[in-house]
């Protein structure tokens, strides 16, 4: 199921799978431009980055993007129909890709406010679902995610610890679960390490950032 599938560093994770998805391109060190999808979860910097999204897209590539990103999106050249605007719970189908909208936010601090509307991602690619939790917390719309892969943050401060991550995937059960949104800005290995090594059994922890 990870087959073909990086995460480049923080956030930011390329899958090549029947079509080539990027997440959050950030840090990117290589001009693909080969992005048939860009999936962004909010304007943060770190999960929008103008130079990187350069790096990755090319002249047909569909960006999905939340409310506050549209004029942002239109600066960087993308056309009217290859820009689609997603809030929680909306649902569309992309290049033959089934993507679903999750609301993302935190719940005991105040840098992803749940009224910004920023948001994770379902995927479903060959009936293999992934989620793509986002910068958030453990939440009542996150406890209930239905998966086979969860790439979920694990650096605190800004999201859940490792250990609050432990607590959502021990809860959501998926097939594997990789760490992310650390060793860049907040975050460490360690905090990779201790995700994996106390998920339940039966589930596969695996750590993608070299």
């Amino acid at each position: 199921m990870l087959e073909n599938i990086e995460v480049l560093c923080h956030n930011s994770i390329r899958m090549n799978l029947d079509k080539k998805i990027y997440v959050d391109p950030f840090h990117v060190k290589n001009e693909y431009n080969d992005a048939d999808i860009i999936l962004i979860t909010h304007s943060h910097y770190d999960h929008f980055d103008e130079k990187d999204i350069n790096k990755v897209k090319k002249e047909d590539t569909k960006i999905v993007i939340t409310c506050d990103l549209y004029d942002k999106t239109r600066e960087l050249g993308f056309k009217n129909e290859n820009i689609i605007v997603m809030k929680p719970y909306d649902k569309r189908t992309i290049k033959n890709i089934e993507i679903e909208a999750i609301p993302a936010y935190n719940t005991n601090k105040n840098f992803h406010p749940k009224e910004n509307n920023w948001i994770g991602y379902l995927i479903n690619i060959d009936n293999i679902v992934y989620y793509i939790a986002g910068d958030t917390d453990i939440t009542e719309e996150n406890k209930k995610i239905k998966c086979d892969v969860a790439f979920v943050p694990v650096g605190g401060t800004y999201t859940m610890t490792s250990q609050e991550a432990v607590e959502l995937v021990n809860i959501i059960k998926p097939k594997i679960a990789v760490p992310v949104h650390y060793g860049e800005i907040v975050g460490s290995k360690d905090d990779a390490a201790n995700f994996v090594n106390n998920l339940e059994e039966g589930i596969q922890g695996t750590i993608l950032i070299n």
